[in-house]
């Protein structure tokens, strides 16, 4: 009898392995030695066996039992089927061990199934349900059988429960919602089919409860089905899951047209941020699984279409064209106001040439004395001209040209003061800020893009969705990029930092042709004219857009800094414009600057890497931080008139006792002390801060550094400007008025927070949200949309804000 069976399952080998090939049939002959082996201990029994009934047995080292089913597969139909078994017995020594064997596929579990944690960690569980794959078929109708093998080593008899059962819903309907449960040792797995005419499609998961962990997966039509935990990142794409998991699918990566939805519950919560559960470790101890159901539900939607990217990029392309196009007629009416203006001068002066030369065939009868007084008096007006301050005030001694200390440390100071070096050798000493810094762009943003595609790449290949930190409610493929949409968004700081290039490199054509005119206003009027650092800003927008590119194709925290280091950039150069604008001789050289800004790029990379929680760092670096405002503050208190030398310490108590204690006299520049009195309160009181709550964050921290001590600047600018007397012409005010509202909007965007690398990737995704314009853009778009527009606005008003003072004298216009 024995022999007869082990023949019938020699002979429903042959029968369920025929359509697999030569490798599957000379799998049989093993089997069949393996039974003759055996044949003389064990004894086989088959049972024909029925869907939906539960079959209670007991099984041993003696006796195996085999349970035939057979069902009806339809091409046009997929039906799923669910072997669930339990082991009803307390404890057993050894496994019982359940084989089913399908045509073109074989699936094997023990029970009580053991699955390892972290650190090795092994939860035991009694209960389990899985769903077999289902193989295409190519005949209309075919009938199909399956077969259930439970056997053991345990010489004791072990009870199980046995039920297979068909899925009613196994295959998902587009747009509409199913419900499930599932645990680590019962995954959930669904097929999902592309109708006619849906290329893409996003698949969503969704559950009320953040915990227990879960693994949402991606899978061709194929067996076995990966949908353990042990084995659930082994192909397709994957990501872990709390409330939230959502995988944007492609018709051209899977041939059949079709896919499987997989869910699986982890054993442990750490990998979706969950505590960590210590216990002391025991050879070969069991941990309790617990009660680790979840609740969930899975909708498969079509995405956007062609024509939606389209629109999405027209509609990108056409708002920064706009700006080109109004900076265009701007130009022409500049231009032509500029035609006439000139056109009016010119006249005037051949008037007044005309004039002079009548006046002199008059006056043949040599009458000098009015060309004498006109001569003395045009002198007289020249030398009251270039007078910066009274008569008393000013310093007749021999070496003012040549002492600095002479003219930097005077109470009231102009910026014919500190414009004195040649203008062409400043010219070539601010050129270098932009070549410099060119150079740093190719050298940096090469390794950038190579890293990115590295990483783009790696998630393509692995389908590791956990890598990279996506809105992936709002995150639309296109080619080998996971989320095109957020990476053209960043298309304007491109645009508009090349626009502004433009805009400088017309001003400087115009002031070269002045300078060649000989005009008195370009040589002798208005803040001195130099554009290098211009052009260092508008090269650092663009290089801004091209890393928040490059961040996009994969953002996460190894590579923030990409998207933030030339942030820190414009801050920088915005600052030293701004101090350049009356103090062209005094600022700060490109080596140095950009040094500084090397030391806080550095700083940034040491934040991210070691700065979470570790308080030595948080000390160290607000100790520096302090004393760099304290050095700052002492050279621009000092106009750079000091030395740190040994006796340093010696000249800070001589000042100390002869202007506080002696006479306790006050300060000598009171407006340059009013503003280093506010950076210090605002830098101590942020470095406080970072050492109290340790943001994790560094780099936006760094960054918000950076920011509050520009607006400071740029507020104090503004209102020494208006204190002394200055205004402010109409287009630098609606520069202002338009950035100042454009920054409040783009801020808004921005801290809406679709996600955060700070997090673990499974919290990140409960942050996503859907497209919010034109089904494309989400909100970290517009921000980009936005911050682009206010970052060109604000170097507009930089280089608009003194054209009130072009044509005043240097030696009217008040350093501050």
């Amino acid at each position: 009898m024995c022999v007869l069976l082990q023949t019938h399952s020699l002979v429903s080998c042959f029968r369920s392995q025929a359509d697999d090939g030569s490798r599957m049939l000379r799998f049989c002959p093993v089997l069949l030695v393996l039974m003759l082996a055996s044949s003389g201990a064990n004894v086989v029994v088959q049972r024909d066996a029925q869907f939906d009934v539960t079959y209670d047995d007991t099984v041993t080292s003696d006796n195996q039992t085999i349970y035939s089913y057979n069902h009806t597969v339809s091409r046009n139909k997929t039906e799923g089927v669910r072997v669930s078994v339990e082991l009803l017995s307390e404890s057993a020594p050894s496994p019982v061990l359940f084989v089913v064997r399908q045509k073109q596929a074989v699936l094997s579990f023990q029970v009580p199934l053991i699955l390892r944690g972290l650190y090795q960690r092994k939860y035991q569980y009694t209960q389990l349900g899985r769903t077999l794959c289902q193989p295409p078929t190519k005949a209309v109708a075919e009938t199909q059988f399956f077969f259930v093998d439970v056997s053991t080593l345990s010489s004791a008899g072990v009870q199980y429960q046995l039920r297979v059962s068909r899925v009613d819903r196994f295959t998902l309907q587009t747009d509409k919602k199913f419900s499930f449960n599932a645990t680590p040792s019962q995954p959930q797995f669904f097929r999902y089919v592309f109708p006619e005419g849906v290329d893409t499609v996003i698949v969503k998961v969704n559950s009320q409860k953040n915990f227990p962990c879960s693994v949402m997966s991606i899978q061709d039509i194929q067996c076995p089905v990966y949908d353990l935990d042990n084995n659930v990142a082994f192909i397709g794409m994957y990501q872990t899951m709390t409330t939230t998991a959502a995988i944007t699918v492609q018709r051209k990566d899977f041939p059949s047209n079709s896919f499987y939805v997989v869910v699986v519950v982890k054993t442990e919560d750490e990998a979706c941020g969950g505590s960590l559960r210590f216990y002391p470790l025991l050879p070969d101890e069991l941990l309790d699984a617990g009660n680790r159901s979840k609740t969930l539900d899975v909708i498969v939607s079509p995405a956007i279409n062609s024509e939606v990217y389209v629109m999405g990029m027209l509609f990108c392309l056409g708002i920064f064209l706009s700006f080109y196009l109004l900076t265009f007629l701007m130009a022409c009416v500049e231009n032509k106001r500029y035609d006439a203006v000139f056109e009016m001068i010119m006249t005037r002066m051949l008037t007044l040439s005309s004039e002079a030369a009548t006046n002199s065939l008059a006056s043949a009868d040599g009458n000098y004395g009015y060309i004498e007084r006109s001569l003395e008096s045009v002198g007289r007006s020249r030398h009251e001209s270039l007078s910066s301050v009274e008569e008393d005030d000013y310093d007749t001694l021999a070496d003012i040209d040549s002492d600095k200390n002479i003219v930097r440390t005077k109470k009231f100071l102009c910026v014919s003061d500190l414009a004195r070096k040649d203008k062409r050798i400043l010219s070539k000493k601010y050129q270098i800020y932009f070549w410099n810094i060119a150079t740093i762009a190719v050298f940096y943003a090469l390794p950038v893009i190579q890293l990115v595609i590295t990483y783009q790449t790696v998630v393509n290949v692995t389908g590791n969705q956990d890598i990279c930190y996506y809105n992936f409610l709002c995150a639309h493929p296109l080619g080998a990029l996971s989320s095109f949409n957020n990476i053209l968004s960043n298309l304007g700081y491109v645009l508009l930092g090349l626009l502004f290039l433009l805009i400088v490199l017309q001003r400087d054509i115009l002031h070269n042709r002045a300078l060649e005119r000989n005009e008195n206003t370009a040589l002798e009027c208005g803040i001195p004219k130099h554009f290098g650092l211009y052009y260092a800003m508008g090269t650092a927008l663009m290089m801004e857009g091209l890393l928040s590119a490059c961040y996009h194709v994969c953002p996460n925290y190894t590579n923030f800094q990409f998207d933030t280091s030339f942030m820190y950039m414009i801050a920088g150069l915005c600052m030293l414009k701004l101090y350049q604008k009356r103090h062209p001789d005094i600022n700060a050289s490109a080596y140095s600057a950009y040094a500084c800004l090397a030391a806080v790029i550095f700083f940034s990379v040491l934040g991210v890497v070691f700065g979470k929680g570790n308080t030595a760092f948080w000390i160290i670096f607000s100790v520096i931080h302090i004393l760099a405002t304290l050095l700052l503050s002492t050279q621009l208190y000092y106009m750079g008139r000091w030395r740190l030398d040994s006796g340093i310490l010696r000249r800070m108590l001589n000042v100390i006792y002869t202007d506080c204690i002696r006479q306790c006299s006050g300060p000598m520049y009171i407006d340059r002390m009013v503003l280093l009195v506010m950076g210090n309160i605002v830098n101590w009181s942020l470095a406080a801060y970072g050492l109290i709550k340790r943001p994790n964050d560094f780099a936006s921290y760094l960054l918000a550094i950076a920011i509050c001590n520009l607006l400071l600047y740029f507020a104090f600018y503004i209102i020494m400007k208006l204190r002394s007397g200055e205004r402010i012409q109409c287009l630098a005010l609606v520069c202002i008025l338009f950035t100042a509202v454009v920054w409040g909007f783009a801020l808004f965007f921005f801290f809406q927070g679709l996600s955060t690398w700070q997090k673990t990737p499974a919290e990140s995704r409960e942050h996503n949200r859907e497209c919010i314009l034109l089904s494309f853009f989400d909100d970290h778009d517009i921000w980009h949309f936005l911050s682009s527009i206010a970052m060109f606005g604000s170097f507009l008003v930089l280089l608009t804000m003194d054209d009130d003072l072009d044509t005043v004298q240097r030696d009217k216009i008040y350093v501050f």
